[in-house]
């Protein structure tokens, strides 16, 4: 593996930025066939807002059952239970005849895909030293809006050669390709991984901050949650996440009754908001490392670009409660998903700022968690406030964007290393 020399820690979060498409593509599956898998079944429309929130549910419980057993068993094979487990879950859909196994199917399906989330702030914070992570977060997050620009038009295009069964099976297939060079290529962390160079390895340790340099230490859930700056990362991003999931589960809808869409318009215009999101995810990531490489420190680099992506999120919102035509409406989408990924690509790096690498796994699904109890709320809320517009929706929107940030400036105070208590560490 020398021809990878100095460039090693980048194929691994690509790998990790694959298994996001196939995460997203897995996941919308269910929604982009569900007139055909419904018809087959005979399921209702409420039987599929009843499956959002069981996978939503589960969801959450699996952030941070994944973020223990990232912490407990390791990245590698953290990785590969998470992405065997989902795959063969919704590789199973295919089995489904009637609504109860499908709802199971459902659960592990939502489990499983947390997994992805943790795992992935976990690999950063052990192969990117502070300058880096925020940027390799972005390319990590950046796979999450090619998963929402991808999985539509790909889907329906299996579904045309293999009906809804054949396709559940076929995309199960993709993480199980997935796995052949994940086991091959990550071998281990980057203290012992052979195919490392040893330059790139005084590199990724050296660059590390003394948090990140204290892999051994297991933190307790208890003491963890005793740390202010853990509570910042917990409550911004259960303001925050519901911004993002507010478009990704209703923008279809939301285009339909708006401005009469119909499923080829959506099709057309749909993908547009998630192209300003991949752009975001990696410019947040390459300003803050900027910042950081020009001596502004990890402090000024994360709070800044924060600021900018939710200084951009408030006015596009407020501004999309009046767009008039469906063009304006998706490009001003596009402006909110552009900052949101800016904003939340360095949100997600702070347990690794913060803690060290026995503890980032845990924050980061103690987090996504949090994230997704704000985004249930959110939910249910829509079609209470939408009766007659979205402007309500998108109006309570801008309004959490910036408790979300005084959740992070405030309650997690200064971006630097947390001196823990060792006295509490776990073998």
């Amino acid at each position: 593996m020398s021809n990878i020399k100095g460039r090693f820690r980048w194929c691994v979060i690509g790998l990790i930025g694959l298994a996001t498409v196939i995460n997203y593509i897995d996941r919308n599956a269910l929604a982009v066939m569900w007139p055909e898998v419904s018809k087959d079944i005979g399921a209702t429309k409420e039987d599929y807002a009843l499956l959002v929130t069981i996978f939503m549910i589960f969801y959450a419980f699996g952030q941070s059952l994944f973020g223990r057993i990232f912490d407990a068993i390791g990245t590698r094979m953290g990785f590969a239970l998470s992405i065997i487990v989902w795959s063969l879950s919704i590789a199973a859909h295919a089995l489904v005849r009637s609504l109860p196994l499908l709802t199971v199917l459902r659960a592990t399906l939502g489990i499983s895909e947390a997994g992805n989330w943790p795992g992935a702030t976990k690999a950063n914070a052990l192969w990117f030293p502070s300058r880096e992570r925020a940027l390799a977060q972005g390319i990590f997050n950046a796979g999450a809006s090619l998963g929402g620009i991808v999985s539509a038009p790909l889907v329906a295009l299996l579904f045309v050669y293999f009906g809804w069964r054949g396709t559940f099976l076929v995309i199960g297939i993709f993480g199980f390709l997935w796995l052949l060079p994940w086991l091959w290529f990550y071998k281990a962390d980057p203290e012992k991984h052979p195919g490392l160079s040893e330059e790139e390895r005084e590199y990724i340790l050296t660059g590390r901050t003394e948090a990140g340099r204290d892999e051994g230490r297991r933190i307790p859930l208890g003491e963890l949650l005793r740390y202010r700056q853990s509570w910042g990362v917990i409550l911004s991003r259960f303001f925050l996440d519901p911004v993002w999931w507010l478009f990704v589960s209703w923008l279809p809808i939301y285009l339909a009754e708006t401005f009469g869409f119909d499923v080829k318009q959506i099709g057309m215009f749909a993908w547009v908001p998630f192209v300003g999101a991949m752009i975001g995810s990696l410019f947040g990531g390459w300003l803050s490392g900027r910042i950081i490489t020009a001596g502004g420190g990890v402090h000024k680099a994360r709070t800044l670009t924060i600021a900018i992506g939710c200084a951009i999120m408030l006015p596009s919102l407020l501004f999309t409660m009046g767009a008039s035509d469906p063009l304006t409406a998706v490009l001003l989408i596009a402006c909110i998903l552009f900052g949101f990924q800016m904003a939340i690509g360095n949100i997600q790096t702070l347990p690794s700022d913060y803690f060290g690498g026995g503890a980032v796994g845990s924050l980061a699904g103690i987090s996504g968690t949090a994230a997704v109890a704000g985004t249930l709320i959110t939910t249910w809320l829509v079609p209470v406030l939408t009766k007659t517009s979205y402007a309500p929706i998108f109006a309570l929107s801008a309004a959490i964007v910036p408790v979300s940030f005084l959740c992070f400036w405030l309650v997690g105070g200064r971006v630097e290393p947390v001196t823990t208590n060792p006295s509490n560490t776990q073998e």
